[in-house]
């Protein structure tokens, strides 16, 4: 009955955090393709940003360690942060400890940020273009039963259309300031 919960619990705290990485990918591509409106002004959506992380690192902190706790699998702790040395699917569960992994060196850099500075700040933050995705195959190929059903696929399709948006907007959107910078008269 415990192993049922624990089972459980790994799956839908997994998918939560998906659903929360995905959020914080989608809004921080926004802020810096600087995203805004006047109910949502950047510092809000940054704010937004910053919360999703925390609470989608809690969300996969739960989610390793019931996967852990769980005797089905017999994935050890070392496992959770050693990519592919698991005998438990060691691909899948070793692209999630690499996504893992990814996800402690943004949170550590983030939040010795004022140490670091922005500029090794911002260059460890690029790898959350790589951490999500990762985390998503993670999810597709370590997933059970469950990931066939409809929602689930659509879930994830869902999550993929979000980040996909989001980071096209980013990368095909102009600075406000890049006209003014080339002379271009900027309407008002």
């Amino acid at each position: 009955m415990i192993g049922h919960a624990l089972w459980y619990s790994s799956r839908a705290t997994g998918l939560v955090a998906l659903v929360l990485l995905t959020g914080t990918v989608v809004l921080g591509a926004l802020n810096t393709g600087r995203v805004a409106s006047p109910g949502w002004p950047r510092f809000v959506v940054s704010a937004v940003h910053r919360n999703f992380s925390l609470i989608a690192v809690a969300f996969v902190v739960v989610h390793v360690a019931t996967a852990v706790i769980d005797p089905y699998a017999g994935i050890g702790w070392l496992d959770a942060v050693v990519p592919f040395g698991s005998v438990y699917r060691p691909l899948w569960l070793g692209l999630g400890a690499v996504a893992g992994d990814l996800l402690l060196a943004i949170l550590i850099t983030s939040l010795l940020r004022q140490r670091l500075g922005v500029r090794l700040w911002r260059l460890v933050h690029w790898v959350s273009y790589a951490c999500w995705p990762l985390a998503v195959v993670h999810g597709l190929g370590t997933g059970t039963t469950d990931r066939h059903t409809t929602w689930v696929i659509a879930l994830d399709v869902l999550c993929v259309l979000a980040v996909t948006a989001a980071v096209a907007r980013r990368v095909f959107a102009r600075h406000p300031d890049s006209r003014a910078r080339r002379g271009e008269r900027v309407a008002s």
